[in-house]
This record gives structure tokens, sequence and C-alpha cells, in this order.
């Protein structure tokens, strides 16, 4: 296959996070992929090397919530650097600001999770209200017969749910939420005017107006723990939150201690403050649904992920628009 860039040489690309191996091999056929972990250098010595190669990299594949961020220190280390592709659909491991200084254009991953996101948080609300994990696991200890029907859970149907966040995401979860009859409310950066649902500027107002808060907004300086004590408070005893967004969207010693005193009903979460550690009190929670930062994932979307991570490096290289710029 040609490179993107023309004849000769295939450009070289920085590929700082795991990938599957179609994924790999989908680069590789396009690029000479100078890969990180395969590597098995310590990031510093992997970047100075890159650096000082002869072409070296003018395009970086980085990840959302790792340990790696798109910075000042990065770029000092790889100035030949002028793209950077992120697999994910958040930017708070990139530096915009610093980006747009240096002449760094910037991708997300787009809608490419969208629907997917979506799905799993709905699929939490249902699971937290009718308790459908907690009460799997009463059959499987074969609690049942011992101890009879198990507690009865909550209708979701006509449940009063608050968005934080109403963006692709968001909206989606929206229109799932609208065919079980709830009723919508969001908080977002500014109201969706072309949009029924009645907006609330202050999240506090919106928690109160909420038997289900569902978290999907991205994590900035203004969202950081936008989810916390008065928050939860306001959401009340027979209150449920689902965190779909990042960990730190919401102050999770807080939400603990909510929980554990009674304060809101119960959680779903799939992203967490340390990930993958995770609160021991949240693990022993039965009113606590938890999956490990899969709501991204599925078959399809790891597939429309490649093929969109590699259209949006073949439009730089080409010197096209890129497909998701930021």
């Amino acid at each position: 296959m040609a490179s993107p860039s023309g004849a000769g040489k295939p450009p070289a690309v920085l590929l700082l996070r795991p990938v599957d191996p179609p994924f790999a091999v989908a680069l590789r056929e396009r690029y000479r992929v100078l890969d990180l972990l395969s590597s098995g250098q310590p990031l510093p010595a992997f970047l100075a090397a890159a650096a000082a190669a002869p072409d070296p990299p003018r395009a970086a594949v980085v990840m959302g919530g790792g340990s790696i961020r798109a910075d000042a220190a990065l770029f000092d280390a790889v100035p030949s650097l002028r793209c950077v592709v992120s697999t994910a659909a958040g930017v708070d491991h990139i530096d915009l600001a610093e980006c747009a200084r240096r002449g760094v254009v910037v991708a997300n991953s787009g809608t490419v999770y969208s629907g997917d996101v979506a799905d799993h948080a709905v699929g939490m609300v249902i699971d937290v209200m009718r308790r459908v994990s907690a009460a799997e696991r009463y059959v499987r200890r074969g609690l049942w017969p011992v101890q009879g029907d198990y507690p009865l859970g909550s209708k979701v149907s006509g449940k009063r749910v608050g968005i934080i966040g109403l963006g692709n995401i968001g909206s989606l979860i929206a229109k799932r939420l609208e065919a079980f009859g709830c009723v919508i409310s969001y908080n977002s950066r500014n109201p969706k005017r072309s949009l029924p649902y009645t907006y609330y500027a202050d999240v506090r107002a919106l928690a109160a107006d909420s038997d289900v808060l569902v978290v999907s907004c991205a994590l900035n300086s203004e969202t950081r723990h936008i989810v916390g004590g008065e928050v939860l408070d306001a959401l009340g005893e027979g209150g449920v939150v689902v965190n779909v967004g990042r960990g730190a969207n919401v102050d999770e010693a807080a939400l603990v201690r909510a929980l554990r005193e009674g304060r809101i009903a119960g959680a779903g979460l799939d992203v967490f403050e340390g990930e993958p550690k995770v609160s021991p009190e949240l693990r022993e929670m039965e009113n606590v649904v938890l999956t490990p930062h899969v709501a991204v994932w599925t078959a399809e979307s790891r597939s429309d992920l490649r093929d969109h991570t590699v259209a949006n490096l073949d439009a730089f290289f080409s010197g096209d628009p890129l497909l998701t710029p930021k």
C-alpha cells in the first residue's frame, strides 16, 4: 500500500498508547510506527531517540486518561511533532493552547464512541435502579431459596433524569431515556435552544430536580468535581448517579460518604479518579455498579476507531483538513 505522503519512505508516527494487533497492522501498513511499548525504553529515552532520527516523527497517536500528556514537555522532547491524534473523545490530556502556540493540529475520536457510551449509560441506569447485577449475585450465591425474594428495585420509566454535558453523548443518552418516558433536564456550557429539555445553569439545582444524575461532560478545570457533596445532597436519598464522563468529574470521596451514609440510593460508575485502582468501599457496596472504563468499547467501535485514526493521520500527511479537529 502506498504511503499517504506519496512515493518513498513512509512517514514516521509516534505511537504512545497500546493498540490491538489489527490496529497495529493498519498503522504499520501506512507508516513507520515508533511504538513506545514495544521499544521497551523509558519514555524520555524513547522520545530522545525518535527526535534524533534522520526523519523524525511529525505525528503522534495518544490516548485519553493515560499518564502521557501532549503538552510542552512532549513537544520540547520531539520538536518535529505537528499533529496529535487522540483515540479519546475528551482532550483533557492535551494542552490545546500549547498546541495552538506551536502550530500543532489536534484531532480526536469524534463521534466514534458516542452511541456505545450512551447505550452503556442507559444500561447502568437500569442496572442500578432495578438492581440487576445485585440480584444476579443474589441468585449465584444460592440465597434465593434461603432468604426468599430479593428486595424491590425502583422503576426507571417516567423518572426525572438530569444530564451533565449535553454534547454528542449526552444528547444520545437523552434520546434513549425519552423512550422510557423519562423527563430530561440538563446542564451544559450553554443552553441548547433547539432541544425541548429544561436547562439548568446550576448543577445543584439540576440535581435537586432529578431522580437520576448522568455525568457525560468533558473534564476540565470547571468540571473537575462538578458532582461533589452539595450536589449529592441536592440529589437526595432516592437519587442515583451514573458517571460515563471522566472519573474526576465526581468527587469520589464525597460519593463514597454519601453512599455509605444513605444520602443517595446508588451509583453506576464506568470511570474512577484513580483508575485502574478503585476504592475498596465502592467495590463492596451492593447498590453500586462498576465497570472498568469500557463504555466506549465494542467490537464495532474498536474497528471504527482504527479506521478513524488512520483517516485523520492520512489527512494530515496529505495536507488535507483533519476529520475531527479540535
